[in-house]
């Protein structure tokens, strides 16, 4: 549900343009918002989770994302739908880490945590697929409307489910909250994250951008100053950055969604301003995506007990590779099973067979007190990854189209010209997130 909000927008874009009157500018933060609001909170959500008790703290996040989906829906002017966005993303910022920090809790290391990280893996992965099908056929079918309000039905359904079955258990440590270090890290996230999103409307130099990643790295610093040597009971302790799993897999969550995210993103694209395909046939393109993605986390979760994280990410990369250089081939009349089915299945099947290993990695050996802010990093180097590496290549494209098209209108192929760069820069984010993998051990191995 909280992933699926970040792709299911996506198609319905141009609908809620048109019936809530958005400008060209106004319309990016309708995705912009809930991305900047999701990064920002995540290590606070997490942390929260390990000292209030995770129970508590999930089903809150449930409430506030469910109610602000019902604003959302009813929403009757852009600014209503911003912000029930900006709360969306604070709801999902509490939820989202908790769900993963509950797994690495209940199931020890072993075959059943793989099988229970496999299908959050599949969830996760395919949530950019299923959020495309989703948002194209309500929109098609019902109204832009139903792709938040089709939320509160599953947020109600959860409540219930984890009031019945989940444990109510927090933290026997220290039940402190770093106020400082909790407000440097969202500071600065939500600075990094302003910065990147804005890129796709100004450059890399202008107002808009250069100041608040300045700002954001300068919190960052300060932040990590704040942990090592003013915090009693730090936020997160900066010696689990210094385990090869931690450390290595957040560096290969970074770099892989850098180029994963921008897969169904320039695909959509492809498909609606070049093939002129509508929303539902767009969305319904990306079925075959879903399903590979799926067997690749389900395959990964079976595996990675005999052969480790290390060869099945490098596996999952050397897939995607071949699907991104494949991808980046199109032309405006390619064949669709060939230059866009078989590529796509490709990469999403790289994307399966990545996630859950980078998951295992990321969270291998971390103590119960420290599950929960540790899956908040692994979530927020996945949100600053995709959001760094979509603004890098749609700058990229960006230029290149605009480079062709001079003051005409752009032509198909001057936008299948820089969709194809687009996949070809993704390639080499594989290339490096591949290359980051190998600082990971063979097999996780258990850490005091």
């Amino acid at each position: 549900m909280v992933l699926l909000d970040v792709s299911i927008v996506n198609v319905a874009l141009p609908s809620i343009q048109s019936g809530l009157g958005f400008s060209d500018t106004g319309l990016q933060w309708v995705v912009n918002a809930y991305t900047l609001a999701f990064a920002g909170f995540l290590m606070l959500g997490g942390r929260a989770g390990d000292l209030l008790g995770r129970k508590r703290v999930y089903i809150a996040g449930i409430a506030v994302f469910t109610a602000a989906s019902l604003v959302g829906g009813l929403a009757d002017s852009p600014g209503v739908l911003i912000v029930a966005r900006v709360v969306q993303g604070v709801g999902a910022a509490f939820l989202s880490p908790i769900t993963l920090a509950l797994l690495t809790t209940t199931f020890p290391e072993g075959p059943r945590r793989a099988s229970a990280l496999g299908l959050w893996s599949a969830v996760a992965g395919g949530a950019g697929a299923v959020g495309s099908i989703a948002g194209g056929l309500l929109t098609g079918y019902l109204s832009w409307r139903w792709i938040l309000l089709v939320n509160i039905p599953i947020g109600i359904a959860l409540i219930a489910g984890c009031m019945r079955y989940l444990d109510h258990r927090r933290s026997e440590g220290p039940r402190r909250l770093d106020i400082l270090g909790a407000a440097t890290v969202t500071l600065a996230l939500l600075a990094l994250v302003y910065g990147i999103v804005n890129t796709a409307s100004y450059g890399w130099t202008s107002p808009q951008v250069l100041p608040p990643l300045i700002i954001g790295l300068v919190l960052l610093a300060l932040f990590c100053f704040v942990e090592e040597r003013v915090a009693k009971v730090p936020l997160i302790r900066l010696g689990l950055l210094r385990a090869r799993s931690v450390a290595g897999g957040n560096l290969v969550g970074l770099l892989m969604n850098a180029a994963f995210l921008s897969m169904w993103y320039f695909v959509s694209l492809y498909l609606q301003n070049v093939r002129g395909y509508s929303p539902v046939q767009a969305g319904l393109a990306f079925l075959p995506h879903t399903l590979m993605v799926m067997t690749g986390a389900r395959l990964s979760s079976r595996l990675i007990s005999k052969a480790g994280t290390r060869p099945l990410i490098l596996a999952g990369a050397l897939s995607a590779l071949a699907g991104f250089v494949w991808q980046s081939q199109l032309g405006p009349h390619s064949n669709f099973v060939l230059m866009v089915v078989l590529p796509g299945m490709l990469m999403a099947l790289g994307v399966g067979l990545v996630f859950t290993p980078v998951a295992a990695a990321a969270t291998s050996g971390v103590a119960p007190a420290d599950a929960g802010v540790v899956s908040g990093l692994l979530n927020t180097s996945r949100q600053i990854g995709g959001a760094l590496g979509l603004a890098i290549l749609t700058t990229i494209a960006t230029s290149r189209i605009q480079s062709l098209s001079g003051d005409t209108q752009p032509t198909p192929d001057n936008l299948v010209s820089g969709y194809g760069l687009a996949f070809l820069v993704a390639a080499a984010f594989v290339v490096l997130g591949a290359a980051s993998a190998l600082v990971l051990p063979r097999v996780a191995k258990n850490r005091s």
